[in-house]
């Protein structure tokens, strides 16, 4: 064990400080990277030792870091380069140990293509695919996963805007354009087989995890076991995600993904993943075995040590991904400052976090911020401890989609364990996630307590209503709340009351903004004063909802739009973002072009309606 140290952990945030964890366990000293836009960032004092790179996806930056400090191994987390075979062996000729799957497997596993007919030959049940597939298919990315370089087309005439944007979105996101297509089965359960081998031959499963609830294919919330999966049906999806670990000479921990109807009367071979998952602490729960301990310890060359008759699931586990993101805003990223902190606790619960307190959330990388689990005797007991602790994370200065989340894991279909994979996009409108009325009156409250102007004051984007605060009452509009006290507290909680009822309340203040959150519930509010737009904003002007890079214009000025119609396209944060014609007009004030940078709220095109002098 002791030839892995110092151990290189090639990724950031929150992956960074979980590796780093359980290498501090084991004795080992760790290295980390940070590249300029992580500077500060929570992982860099995690780690014993830092080194700044240019970028986590460049290898020669990461082996100079290894170089610089010694490090004998590493360890590629999960996303970025864990699944790169090129990067592997780079690692392998600088004399290095690489905490994961030989090269061959991971080019294997990573061509979809080959990986499904690795699978076949197996015996693993495969989605048919190719002309014999039918509609509606799928069209994703042969590298890469996590929803990203993937469509679905139910018709003929859908297929090649499709593919263009899954193959724009691969090359974007993984660097490689190639697509495949596959029967796309309605309504899928999404669930994936947890695997562990050695180098002597040995190989396990460590049971599954469900991972239907999902947005754009990305998932939201994960559990273990699956609801709806019998130890029979355990046993059938382990032996044959075993016999493929097994056939493609797998080594380390991986992650043998399938697809199910909703009875889960029967599976088919999705793809796998070479690598650590996000999910992979709901296995751990209900396991009871660190995933990065054993695979640093197979990396070190040590038998395995675990028998498939001794791993049985005790209890549940159900994690879910906290996003600095805006629900009510169509899921847009959300960047500013972390301006409270505060993980939640108690029996079952564990937080995987990649922040802190003044941490900076921008737009350069994913806006994952922290995965909430919580364990218990059984899934009911669970899902509660889980919705407490989505409850009393205290942040602020960022709007996350913690109270969203709360609102899905409270339908009754999502408690009984109904789900599929579109579950999440059918209810979205049905989610009742809308933040409480005494938020802005506690805005205004905690403003007056620390000595700012009463008012008046705004929401900002949405310019909903005026709120006053004075001598104890608080008017929003025409409502009014009495008896207003701040009673503040340590570490940025402040407990808050109004009409006789005292709350706690995550809040910030400056000269400019209140942020202020509750129960998952997040609000920032600045004074009336503050235009939202520069006086250069034309009249009928879209902005930009983001930060980010013009990706594709597709129109002039003085072109005809219709209503709807897409006028520019952005991305930010890997994601695709449209901006569409509100109405039909003609299109005014438009100067950017492809590889253009733009800031959120930028004006960037303008539509006159039709009839009027543009």
């Amino acid at each position: 064990m002791r030839e892995l140290g110092p151990l290189l952990i090639a990724n950031r945030c929150e992956i960074a400080i979980r590796v780093a964890r359980t290498a501090h366990a084991l004795g080992l000293a760790s290295v980390g990277v940070v590249t300029a836009p992580d500077e500060g960032a929570a992982h860099a004092g995690a780690v014993d030792v830092v080194v700044p790179i240019a970028s986590y996806l460049d290898p020669a930056e990461l082996l100079r870091a290894a170089r610089l400090t010694g490090a004998r191994a590493v360890h590629p987390g999960y996303g970025f380069l864990s699944e790169n075979a090129a990067f592997a062996r780079a690692v392998a000729e600088a004399g290095l140990t690489w905490v994961g799957p030989p090269p061959e497997a991971i080019e294997l596993m990573g061509d979809k293509g080959a990986a499904k007919a690795a699978a076949e030959r197996a015996g693993v049940p495969v989605v048919p695919s190719g002309e014999d597939a039918g509609f509606p298919i799928v069209v994703k990315a042969v590298a890469g996963g996590g929803g990203k370089g993937m469509r679905v087309v139910r018709a003929a005439g859908e297929l090649e805007d499709a593919t263009a944007a899954a193959r724009r979105e691969a090359l974007a996101a993984f660097g490689d354009d190639r697509v495949i297509t596959e029967r796309w089965i309605e309504r899928p359960r999404h669930l994936e087989i947890q695997v562990l081998a050695d180098a002597h031959g040995a190989c396990v499963h460590l049971g599954e995890r469900e991972c239907s609830l999902q947005r754009r294919h990305q998932k939201v919330v994960e559990e273990a076991p699956s609801p709806v999966v019998s130890p029979q049906l355990r046993a059938r999806m382990g032996e044959a995600a075993v016999a493929l670990a097994q056939a493609c000479g797998y080594v380390g921990a991986g992650t043998v993904e399938f697809i199910a109807p909703a009875d889960a009367s029967e599976f088919f071979f999705l793809e796998m993943n070479t690598r650590l998952q996000v999910e992979h602490p709901v296995t751990e729960l209900v396991y009871g075995v660190d995933l990065v301990e054993r695979q640093l310890r197979v990396a070190a060359g040590e038998p395995l040590g675990l028998r498939q008759e001794d791993l049985v699931p005790r209890g549940h586990a159900v994690e879910a991904r906290l996003y600095a993101e805006d629900p009510a805003a169509g899921f847009l990223p959300s960047t500013g400052t972390v301006r409270v902190y505060g993980e939640p606790a108690g029996p079952g619960v564990r937080v995987d976090s990649g922040v802190a307190h003044g941490s900076v959330v921008g737009t350069a990388y994913d806006p994952m911020l922290a995965k909430v689990v919580a364990h218990g005797p059984d899934r009911e007991t669970a899902l509660d401890r889980l919705d407490r602790a989505l409850a009393t994370y205290a942040i602020a200065g960022v709007t996350t989609n913690a109270a969203f989340t709360r609102a899905l894991l409270a339908r009754e279909d999502v408690r009984a364990g109904e789900q599929d994979t579109g579950l999440l996009e059918r209810v979205l409108g049905d989610l009742d996630a809308a933040p409480p009325e005494d938020l802005v009156p506690a805005a205004m409250v905690a403003a007056a307590g620390t000595g700012h102007p009463p008012g008046p004051w705004r929401r900002v984007l949405d310019g909903h209503g005026e709120a006053r605060v004075a001598d104890g009452t608080v008017t929003v509009g025409e409502r009014t709340w009495t008896g207003a006290a701040l009673h503040p507290e340590p570490g940025g909680t402040a407990r808050i009351t109004l009409d006789g009822v005292t709350r706690r309340y995550a809040v910030a203040v400056d000269a400019h903004h209140v942020w202020i959150a509750r129960d998952g519930h997040h609000l920032e509010v600045a004074p009336e004063r503050r235009a939202r737009r520069g006086t250069g904003a034309a009249a009928g002007a879209l902005e930009a909802p983001m930060p980010g890079t013009v990706l594709l214009v597709n129109v002039a000025d003085g072109d005809p739009v219709s209503e709807g119609e897409v006028l520019l396209v952005l991305e930010s944060m890997k994601m695709e973002l449209s901006i569409t014609a509100p109405c039909a007009g003609v299109v005014a004030g438009l100067e950017l072009e492809p590889g253009d940078r733009v800031t959120r709220g930028q004006p960037v095109v303008a539509v006159v309606p039709e009839g009027e002098d543009a």
